[in-house]
Formats: C-alpha cells, structure tokens, sequence
C-alpha cells in the first residue's frame, strides 16, 4: 500500500501561512453558517396546519443551506450505520446470514414506505417540533443512502488482498488496530465513490423527503427540494428553473469541496508497489496539506488515538479467519435460525392476517400482477446500463485527468433529481405521444444507472497501477486485456453496483411511474404507481401490500441472479 511521497505533499511551514488563514476562515464560516441554519430546525410548528414553502427566489440560498444541512447529517448516519454492519456481517457468519437479508429487504423498501412510518413516529415522539419533521426528513434520505454504502464495504471486507490479512496476522494487529490500518483504508476508495453515489441518491428523493405527504396530512420543509416541489404542483415553470439552477450549484459546490478532496486523498490507500506518474489532485486538498492545521490537530488528537488503541486490546487479537468456517457452532446456527424463523414467521402471520381482516387477500393479487410490469423495466434498464456505463466507467477509472474532467459531470448528472425534470418530461410525452410505460424507464435510469457507473469507476481506481503497466509492457490489448485484468478488477464492484441499482431502479419507480405537472398527471401500469397512489391516498393496507410485494421482488431477484454472482466475484474474481 503506497502513501504520498513527500514531492507530492506540499510540506506544511512553521509560521502562519496563507493557507492557515484560508482553512482557519473556511472552518469559522462553516460553524457559523451551522449554527444559524440549525437554530430554525428547533422551533416549533402545528402539525395538523397545512404549511406551504415560500417560492420566492429569494429564500433559496437559505433554503440550500437547510437541504445541505440535512443531506450531510444524513451521510454522518449512513456511514456510521454502513461501516458498522459491514463489519458485523463481513466477521460473523450467524450475523451475515441475517444482516444480508436484512440489507435485501430494506433496499427493496421504497423511502415512501419509510417516509409513512418515520412521520408518524417522529411526530409522536416529539409532538409539535420541527426536530421531529427533521428527523424524519434525515431518516428519509438516509434510507436512500445507506444500503449501497453498507453493500460495498462488506464487499471490501470479504475480499480483502491476501497481503494485506497476512501482515495484519504476521503482527499480531489487535482487531482494533486491523479494522483502522488494514481494513478501513483498503475499502477507503470504494467507501468514497459509493458514498458519493448515495449522495446522489439523496438528492434524487429530496423532494420526496422535504415536501411530505402521507394520510392527507401534507408537512413542508423549507428546502430546495420542498421549494420544486411546490413549483411542479403550481406548474410554474420559471421558479423549477430556479430550483434546477440552485441544485446544479449545490452539486458542483459539494463535488469542488468535498468529494473531490476525498477522491483525491484516497489515492494513497491504493494496494500497489508503484505510484502513478498521473494522480488525483484537488485544489482544496493542496491547500489543506499547506497549511499546519492538520498537523497540530493530529498532535492534538495523538494521546486519544493512543487511549483509544489501549482499550482496542479488549477485543482481541487478529488470529482467526474473516469468517468462520467448518462445522464449529452448529448448535448456535440452529437456535439461530430457529429464533429468526419464528420471528420472520410470527411477522408474515400477523400482517396476513393484518391484510386479510382489512382487505382480503386478494389485495395482493393486483400488485403482484403490476410487479411484473415493473421487473420487465428494472431488467431491460440494468442490462442497457451495464453495457452503457460499464466501458465508460474503466474508461473514467484509468485515467486521473479524465476523472477530474468527468467527476463533476457525472456528479451532477448522478445527483440531480428526476423529480426536477418532471416538468418537461411531461409536457415531451404530451407533445410526441409516448407512453409514460415506456417514457417512465427513461425517468427510472436517471435514479438507478449511475449506481453502476460509479462502482465501476471505484474498481477501476482500485486496480493496481503496476498490474496496468505490467499489461502495457506485455503488449497486451483488446479482449485479452479485458479478460485478464479489468473484468477480474471490476466485475465485484460491478456486481455491487448491479445489486444497488437494481434497488434504486425499484425505488426510482415509485415517483417515475406517476408524474404531475400543474393539473396534469400521466401513470403507468406498475408497482410504483399502485404504492404511489396507495400513499397520496392514505391507504395503509393497499401501501403495506404494495411495500411487501416490492420487497418479494427485489429479494428473489438478489437470491436469483445477484447474489449468485457476488458468490463468483468472491471466490474468482478478486485481486
């Protein structure tokens, strides 16, 4: 694993610098523009009163300051919530046969399906405070978030390089210090570019999860996407126009400060014996490095480092494999299973019977049957992306000077919300006659495509610049190159984008298969358009069927097909 030579890091000088002023300032900006924006998400509101945002474009810097505010904690969340299941599941083989599935059936939950429950039980956990609406918001965009980031780091975990587990074991590393030297650096890169996707993600449901509507009960937040929602309800299309130019600076602006540093700085957690002569690079990242900030804040931090490594040693040391194998605790797998089972079984019974004493069972049916409609859309569109993105994204990954032309591109094309377009979509289907059956897989790839876009571009970041150069000496080219070197680099990560995507192209339907504009709406015969109309209406047991179908779909899909090939790229395909 190579680190940053010191030609490459801009030495830091004992006296005050330009760059201290300039990150001294940046982060005294950032608190008080923090604290400012914070201190209107503590007051307090009527829930039953119907609120309205203000669409004048004047409030939108506030309003892109409340959206960004929210988007960042809802990262915080999913990251935290990511690394830890990852882990868990990647160390445990009772909890990976449990947390996997999980991770299965809460992607296939559309962030609708969550939005019903988490207003509910916000607002009475914290009755008559806008806290209560912002954290529902936050948990709505974090389940649009966490599930891909969750994803690709256990796949880091359990294909860890063969170097990397023996000199951890060769060491003796406690389990404290694996996970923080070994493991968490070698799945830094793909941490980084599927956070950024799920990012993306966020900003796709944004108006979704700012602009809430469940039971009749409609909850405004004062946001971006809140502000184009209410724009798209008055067909207004001057302030869309508004909102669409806001998002796009949102983007750029979070891509300039943040990612793109973060892109640039995993660079040195690449797992190869050479440098590349053409690296990453940041504007933002140099500064940083100039300044002596980062310095003194690491000797600030060095005695809780150390605490922290002291206190580590109670988990034990590094001696055992990744996960267990062998016929060791079949007793602990029965009880397991068992208890899960009776679980998973006393659950299916009582929403049954839920289903059946409101219903019928026969509620189940007409979902069932749009399903099917709506799996033909989710293959169709992840099989074209593949092929599409797939070249594209090898392409972006191998070269550093292309990244940086092609990230904030694609990061605002990744990021910008399909709701945003919605507009001209619809008034494109009027005008030429399209269906909104076919039309609404155009509108479907704009949240689902880019999934395996950026897992694409993370694998081909990862592969080893001297296996590359290795290729290049051998004359190698073409298929062959293919075949010996990138489809074993990215074919796991393709697979975790594939997975994602297949997730995201479900939860996409949900707003892609209804569009609105003003008094004119188009649907078209699916799932997402039954669980859409189910919840503008307020009818629990129509969204509940419709939830539980989704989830049948996109875990039998991922037990089918998906998981099949994640078994392969673990046991074949790994660097």
């Amino acid at each position: 694993m190579t680190f940053p030579s010191r030609s490459t890091v801009p030495r830091a000088s004992s006296r005050p610098s330009w760059a201290d002023v300039a990150v001294a300032a940046a982060v005294l900006v950032g608190m008080y523009l923090l604290l400012r924006v914070g201190e209107e998400a503590t007051v307090s509101f009527d829930p039953a009163h119907v609120t309205k945002v203000d669409t004048s474009p004047a409030e939108l810097p506030y309003y892109a300051a409340r959206s960004l505010l929210r988007m960042f904690a809802a990262l915080a969340v999913s990251v935290t919530f990511a690394v830890g299941c990852a882990y868990a599941a990647a160390h445990s083989r009772r909890l990976e046969r449990v947390l996997i599935p999980a991770l299965d059936i809460l992607q296939s939950v559309p962030v609708l399906g969550f939005l019903t429950v988490a207003v509910a039980g916000f607002v009475s956990l914290f009755p008559g405070s806008t806290p209560a609406l912002e954290c529902a918001s936050i948990f709505a965009i974090f389940t649009s978030q966490a599930w891909n980031m969750a994803f690709g780091f256990y796949h880091s975990l359990i294909t860890l390089p063969r170097e990397l587990d023996e000199v951890s074991r060769s060491f003796r590393f406690t389990r404290w210090m694996r996970f923080w030297k070994v493991e968490l650096p070698a799945g830094a890169i793909g941490l980084v570019w599927n956070g950024m996707m799920s990012f993306g993600g966020g900003w796709f449901f944004l108006v979704a999860s700012e602009a809430i509507s469940v039971s009749g009960h409609k909850y405004s937040l004062p946001g971006v996407g809140s502000f184009a929602g209410t724009a798209i309800a008055d067909g207004d299309l001057g302030k869309v126009g508004w909102a669409v130019v806001t998002m796009a600076v949102m983007v750029v602006g979070v891509n300039f400060f943040f990612w793109r540093p973060l892109t640039a700085w995993t660079e040195r957690f690449k797992n190869e014996q050479s440098e590349a002569a053409d690296v990453q690079r940041s504007l933002v990242l140099d500064v940083v490095r100039r300044s002596s900030w980062p310095a003194l804040l690491g000797r600030l931090l060095r005695p809780v480092a150390e605490l922290l490594g002291r206190a580590g040693r109670v988990l034990g040391v590094d001696d055992r494999p990744l996960t267990a194998r062998g016929r060791r605790g079949r007793a602990g797998d029965l009880v397991l299973a068992v208890v899960a089972g009776g679980l998973l079984a006393w659950g299916l019974a009582d929403l049954l019977g839920y289903l059946r004493h409101r219903t019928g069972l026969g509620a189940l049916g007409e979902p069932f049957l749009l399903g099917l409609a709506t799996l033909a859309r989710v293959v169709v569109l992840v099989a074209v992306a593949m092929l599409v993105w797939v070249p594209v994204g090898v392409r972006i990954g191998f070269s550093p000077r292309l990244a940086r032309i092609a990230q904030p591109v694609v990061e605002v094309l990744a990021s910008f919300p399909a709701n945003f377009l919605f507009p001209l979509a619809t008034w494109l289907f009027l005008r030429t006659g399209v269906s909104l059956n076919v039309g609404g897989m155009l509108l479907m790839a704009l949240g689902a495509q880019w999934y395996i876009l950026f897992n694409t571009i993370a694998g081909a970041s990862a592969i080893p610049t001297d296996l590359r150069e290795a290729m290049d000496d051998l004359g190698v080219r073409g298929w062959q190159r293919w075949r010996r070197l990138i489809i074993p680099g990215v074919f796991p990560y393709c697979v975790t984008g594939g997975i994602t995507a297949s997730g995201g192209a479900w939860n996409a339907s949900i707003v892609s298969e209804t569009v609105t504009f003003g008094g004119t709406t188009l649907s078209a015969d699916g799932l997402g358009a039954y669980i859409s109309r189910a919840t503008a209406e307020g009818d629990h047991p129509r969204l509940i069927a419709g939830v539980a179908v989704m989830a049948v779909y996109v875990v039998g899909l991922n037990r089918l097909l998906w998981r099949r090939l994640h078994r392969l790229a673990r046991t074949r395909y790994s660097l």
